[in-house]
């Protein structure tokens, strides 16, 4: 049997999806290669699946500001990714940022759908969002109410929260058959100091005084909550320990707050993105046998060691005893740093063309002429 090239990176964000940069170096290789592209939860998950043989479902929902958007989810059997970023992501903003009145509502809007069309299981890609609304568009989506001391429906939006006196679960659709999974690297808590308004919130266009709003706003749903449904909820706002409820939980701050939800309404169980999203598109199977991986995105840096896809490629790899080896757009990784992640050796688009805009534009002609290069240095 001759041996193959597993080829499994992520995109290049802003000029190659994870499917072109696996084909283009696949194309560039002399000997068998397997495309397999990959994500960890964020921008692309849904692009990776259907290149894996997922079927895309694109729907009309509701964007992050109200005004419809086309958001697709992918399905295969009774399985379904959704991604978040693909209905509720900052690319889905007409305008600028909208950080007191974006919402996740078009997230759940495709979870319900995926639910009605008989998914049993739904994966939850939590990354690039544009909201911090504590999930409360999307529980709203699945037929939850979130009301003020009138009895009347708040607006949409994280701010909004601040007014929160009840939450009426009553006409949620039944969710009792279906298994959540929240795939994500984020393991921020929902509140405090390294919570989903203080790191992540101006992100996404909050300013100071916004994101004490948003932090205030949180809080009371977490503390509504615990009220309603028995929840542990609210913490104390510093970095003393304290017991860990379901706001306190690692992965409950995870898009603007989406993981809160998900933990609290969903009875979602939280899986590293990578790792659960490797397992799911096949990569176990397709490592076996192969004489080397291929991985990358489009820049290895310090984030990459949080849990992004190169690394978890590069873990998955070195179960199955493959050596790995990156591509990238840039590295600010040093060689003993990537090595101590499992990846041998890493080659940048900028060691062959320094100026950053024209690496963006001509990236795929690059990574052809990269991959030569590293093919012959490990596939001689």
């Amino acid at each position: 049997m001759v041996e193959h090239v597993l080829v499994a990176p992520d995109k290049f964000k802003g000029s190659l999806t994870a499917a072109e940069v696996a084909a283009a170096v696949a194309g560039a290789l002399a000997v068998p290669a397997v495309e397999l592209p990959v994500a960890d939860g964020g921008d692309g998950t849904v692009d990776a699946a259907v290149a894996c043989g997922f079927t895309r479902v694109t729907r009309t929902v509701t964007g992050p500001t109200g005004e419809p958007v086309e958001a697709s989810y992918a399905r295969r059997g009774d399985t379904a990714v959704v991604e978040l970023a693909e209905a509720s992501g900052l690319r889905r903003l007409p305008g600028g940022p909208e950080p007191l009145t974006a919402t996740s509502h078009g997230t759940g809007e495709l979870v319900a759908d995926a639910v009605r069309q008989g998914a049993t299981r739904v994966v939850l890609g939590l990354g690039g969002s544009a909201c911090t609304d504590g999930g409360a568009g999307l529980v709203r989506a699945l037929g939850a109410r979130f009301l003020d001391a009138a009895g009347a429906d708040l607006p949409p939006g994280g701010a909004a929260l601040r007014d929160l006196e009840r939450i009426d679960i009553s006409g949620l659709l039944d969710l009792s058959a279906v298994e959540f999974v929240v795939a994500s690297d984020v393991d921020n808590p929902l509140l405090g100091p390294h919570g989903a308004a203080a790191v992540y919130g101006p992100q996404k266009g909050a300013g100071p005084d916004q994101v004490r709003v948003l932090e205030a706003a949180l809080s009371r749903l977490a503390a509504i909550a615990t009220r309603t449904h028995g929840l542990v909820g609210a913490i104390e706002h510093d970095d003393r320990p304290r017991p860990m409820g379901v706001a306190g939980a690692p992965g409950a701050g995870a898009a603007g707050g989406v993981g809160f939800a998900a933990l609290a309404f969903l009875h979602a169980d939280l899986q590293p993105g990578i790792e659960y999203l490797l397992d799911l598109l096949g990569f176990n199977d397709l490592v076996r046998g192969a004489r080397l991986v291929i991985t990358g995105e489009g820049s290895l840096d310090e984030q990459s060691l949080r849990g992004k896809a190169p690394v978890g490629v590069a873990q998955a790899a070195a179960k199955a005893g493959v050596p790995v080896v990156a591509v990238c757009g840039r590295r600010t990784l040093s060689d003993a740093d990537l090595q101590a992640v499992g990846i041998m050796a890493a080659y940048a688009l900028t060691d062959l063309e320094p100026d950053p805009d024209r690496c963006m534009a001509q990236a795929a002609a690059l990574l052809r002429d990269l991959t030569a290069r590293l093919a012959a240095d490990h596939l001689a």
